[in-house]
């Protein structure tokens, strides 16, 4: 008899494990879209990449997921199967791939395979509280430099986008500084008209700050940050020069 209630206690044990494996945990089975639009575009970056257009993202240092996957879906390769496969594209990361180890793990790289796998070589737009799900808050108002300094901090969440699309300076010296409170790297640099790169501050994140100092004539520049993918992934915006 105690051999006997004993196995139906071990039975019991079992019957919930596997229950509890089968009901998930955390945010349960279903993936969160939003979220992985939002690692996608944002602190996951992998925006800087890849080329998603549903995401608007440019990135050309990975492959054009738009036409990595828009072939397949087109003859009837499922969701699920590309969900599987951009999943296991991030846990097994290729020996001098660019992609980081762990860029985003456990339900956070579910939640962006899932988005990816719904919308890779799709047309239109996302809707609803999907369509501006991870998109940064930048203003369109110019950051003015003050005494011969100009600070344009970076996206506090992580993405790729810095305060302003816009700023101005005086001509002559410039002081550039642009804090990253985020802990992805970026950095800040000018380019001018012909993207010839005059001036890069260093990598930064954490709530460093990266900065430098270039001499300008009056004209136009951009700013940019020149981490690899994120300039390609929207991180720049306009600078005149008066």
């Amino acid at each position: 008899m105690k051999h006997r209630s004993q196995r139906l206690a071990g039975l019991a044990a079992a019957v919930m494990i596997l229950a509890l494996s089968a009901s998930g945990c955390g945010r349960g089975e279903e993936p969160d879209l939003i979220n992985g639009k939002a690692l996608f575009i944002g602190k996951g970056t992998c925006g800087a990449c890849h080329v998603l257009s549903r995401a608007g993202t440019k990135g050309n240092r990975g492959p054009d997921l738009d036409q990595a996957f828009g072939p397949a879906r087109n003859v009837g390769l499922g969701e699920k199967t590309v969900a599987g496969v951009v999943q296991e594209q991030i846990a097994l990361v290729r020996r001098n791939s660019t992609m980081p180890k762990d860029l985003v793990t456990g339900e956070d790289a579910r939640d962006v395979a899932a988005y990816v796998a719904q919308v890779a070589g799709q047309p239109g737009k996302d809707q609803g509280a999907l369509a501006n799900a991870g998109a940064p808050k930048v203003s369109n108002k110019p950051i003015v430099a003050k005494a011969g300094s100009l600070k344009i901090d970076a996206d506090p969440t992580g993405a790729l986008a810095f305060a302003s699309r816009k700023a101005s300076a005086g001509a002559g010296a410039v002081v550039f500084e642009s804090a990253n409170k985020s802990a992805v790297p970026h950095n800040i640099a000018v380019k001018d008209s012909g993207g010839k790169l005059l001036g890069e501050g260093p990598d930064v994140k954490g709530g460093a700050s990266s900065k430098f100092s270039a001499t300008l004539a009056a004209g136009k520049y951009t700013f940019v940050c020149t981490v690899p993918g994120h300039e390609e992934g929207g991180m720049k915006g306009e600078l005149t020069v008066k």
